[in-house]
């Protein structure tokens, strides 16, 4: 009669502390609902608090600062909407390079979370199942990781949260994601940043932010060949191993 194997306590450790992360983020994702925060991340709330924010960053401007970069990272780990909303708040109340800079470094610490939470709980299984086609598709993502993220980063059409789960699926570094997001997010950022550093004239004239701004053909097109040119050195190669040996 075969005995069942019971996994041990290593065993049982182990498997807690791969999924512990993920596990956090979803249910932050899940809280942040069940709270209703989202009703904080609106226009009409700024409209209506902006006097005591803008006092309060006034009078403690290192605890603001603070405050909110913990806010944004935790808004984009959770993967939940409203980056855009702010990202114009920052900009509202501390000014386009500040605020940039903020925003900046809070998505990035926040998209790094989501990378280790998914690469830790799901990377290295989904790695060792996949077939011969995801497969293919990892090494080439590896062996030019830095132009497809900064192509991605760079894209605003691609959802930013599926940006932070596929590179560690795939088995990206760390630091190559880490940097391509720091640099990718720039230009995006400072648009909505800038929206944010007029959000009081436009507040006070009765109007509304364009939170499409970045869809703009001015901006957008930009982008699209920033984004190109980030793909430069992967069709160079490609075209450089289809030309025939002299």
């Amino acid at each position: 009669m075969a005995i069942e194997k019971r996994p041990g306590p290593d065993t049982v450790t182990a498997g807690v502390r791969r999924f512990l992360p993920a596990v956090v983020l979803v249910v932050g994702f899940v809280l942040f609902f069940v709270f209703e925060l989202h009703r904080y991340l609106s226009l009409e709330a700024l409209s209506e608090h902006r006097e005591a924010m803008l006092a309060f960053v006034g009078d403690h401007v290192i605890v603001a600062s603070l405050a909110y970069l913990g806010a944004y990272a935790m808004l984009v780990a959770f993967s939940v909407p409203g980056a855009a909303i702010l990202t114009i708040v920052g900009g509202f109340l501390f000014g386009i390079i500040w605020g940039s800079a903020l925003v900046i470094v809070g998505a990035t610490a926040g998209a790094v979370a989501v990378f280790l939470a998914a690469r830790t709980a799901l990377g290295s299984s989904l790695r060792r199942r996949a077939g011969p086609w995801v497969k293919r598709l990892e090494a080439g993502f590896r062996e030019h990781a830095t132009s497809y993220l900064l192509t991605l980063r760079l894209i605003p059409i691609v959802p930013f949260w599926l940006v932070n789960l596929v590179p560690a699926i795939l088995g990206v570094r760390l630091v190559t994601y880490t940097l391509t997001t720091l640099v990718g997010i720039v230009p995006g950022t400072v648009v909505y940043v800038a929206v944010g550093n007029g959000l009081g004239a436009t507040l006070d004239s009765g109007g509304t932010p364009d939170l499409g701004i970045v869809f703009q053909p001015a901006i957008l097109l930009p982008l699209l060949g920033l984004a190109l040119l980030s793909l430069a050195p992967v069709l160079y190669k490609r075209l450089r191993a289809g030309r025939p040996e002299a």
